[in-house]
């Protein structure tokens, strides 16, 4: 489970609230208006941001002093953040170990992973001969091989095409189905929220609002999702 106990974040005039929890396993899309403060949320349960007072934690431990490198969840960015140095393998065996000294064992995790990810073949090539879609199974097969019970995703898919990333969609819900990792999801698109999240947080007015179930929230919305929707 992770838990925003109370947590509120100031950065000079904005200011960002929260007071929820996600169950392990679930869901949950965060959606809202540009600057209203999503990736902010995201970077502040991954440690790059302070919040100024309140409490984090996953499953049921506090770390909210606890080193981003150290804490027990995967931020995946829109821009991949792969090094164009490394190949396939090297930029997805950084989820294990950041030196890349890797004994056997560890060579064949980065193998399934990337057949976990559709990339059986890759894993000698480098950043710049990828596709956007493939760039992005690299840095979600290196975020799956750290294996960590909170997966957080910052709009990965937004420059794909419609096809590609309701594909990619699916296959971080099955990664996750059968990891049992939580997933929280930052998006502009209410599709992608409907597509793949069992609960929504609206991010507006310096709120992060309580997630509630996705189908009822888009079939009842409330007046600052239909002014965010335009409907």
């Amino acid at each position: 489970m992770l838990c925003l106990e109370k947590i509120t974040i100031k950065q000079g005039d904005f200011h960002l609230s929260a007071n929820w929890s996600v169950a392990a396993g679930q869901k949950l899309a965060i959606i809202g208006p540009s600057g209203g403060g999503k990736s902010t949320l995201l970077s502040t349960i991954a440690g790059f941001v302070v919040p100024q007072s309140g409490r984090l934690r996953v499953e049921g431990q506090d770390v909210t002093a606890t080193a981003p490198g150290a804490r027990p969840v995967s931020l995946l960015f829109q821009d991949h953040n792969l090094f164009p140095h490394l190949s396939v393998a090297q930029n997805v065996g950084l989820g294990l170990r950041p030196d890349l000294k890797l004994n056997q064992a560890e060579r064949d995790a980065v193998q399934s992973g990337l057949e976990r990810v559709g990339l059986t073949g890759m894993s000698g090539r480098y950043p710049a001969a990828l596709s956007g879609g493939q760039r992005q199974r690299v840095a979600l097969a290196r975020a799956l091989l750290r294996r960590k019970p909170v997966l957080m995703l910052d709009e990965p898919f937004a420059a794909l095409g419609p096809a590609l990333k309701a594909e990619m969609l699916d296959l971080v819900d099955e990664i996750t189905r059968d990891t049992g990792a939580t997933l929280l999801m930052v998006t502009h698109d209410p599709e992608d929220a409907k597509r793949i999240a069992d609960v929504t947080s609206l991010v507006s007015g310096g709120v992060a609002a309580v997630p509630v179930d996705t189908a009822e929230l888009f079939a009842n919305p409330p007046e600052m999702l239909r002014a965010y929707i335009g409907s």
